[in-house]
């Protein structure tokens, strides 16, 4: 199965990685033709401003705000996912119910390591928060995933995966796995 991953900016390389140790073949997106044949679209991590304006400078928001592919969004992929942003009028793809407070955990100094349980994984995930945003507020048809210092930090809706962290900079491939059967597999046409 073809996943792609959003590659205009970000952890491009880290989640190709997990694409593929999940047994799949990654493919990188950098126009609108290369969403041709993909399952599903892997968000990363990254810088939310400067992703947002090579979207709308490609063309990539208008086809993934209509889109119905299965989408994985970290960190910044969470962000560019949300209906709401604090501080911001409104949100970019506005995939999910949810309103995202951006560098919520503090500056690059204050990033953390932490192994969180995350509802339908088993054992723990290991997580790396840089700069992270959380989940202030969840919207209907939202389920919570998991929590940090009683921020919510992942949520599902629907074909939808949001995470606040980075499990791609790990050698943790539960959460994309989870992405790949859970969400993907079970929502295949």
């Amino acid at each position: 199965m073809q996943i792609g991953i959003l590659a205009l900016q970000g952890a491009v390389r880290e989640h190709a990685r997990h694409i593929e140790i999940c047994g799949h073949t990654p493919k990188l997106i950098k126009r609108i033709e290369d969403l041709d044949g993909i399952e599903g679209l892997v968000l990363p991590g990254g810088e939310s401003t400067t992703m947002r304006r090579l979207m709308d400078l490609y063309g990539f928001t208008e086809v993934l705000r209509e889109s119905d592919l299965p989408m994985y969004g970290t960190c910044a992929g969470l962000i560019l996912l949300a209906e709401n942003i604090v501080g911001y009028e409104e949100g970019h793809l506005n995939k999910m119910n949810i309103t995202v407070e951006r560098n919520s955990f503090g500056r690059q100094v204050d990033s953390f390591e932490a192994d969180l349980d995350v509802l339908g994984i088993e054992n723990h995930v290991n997580a790396i928060f840089i700069r992270a945003p959380h989940i202030v507020a969840v919207g209907d048809n939202v389920e919570v995933l998991s929590e940090v210092e009683g921020r919510i930090v992942a949520v599902r809706q629907d074909n939808h995966l949001g995470i606040s962290f980075h499990p791609e900079l790990t050698n943790d491939i539960k959460i994309m796995n989870y992405f790949i059967e859970e969400i993907i597999m079970k929502n295949a046409h």
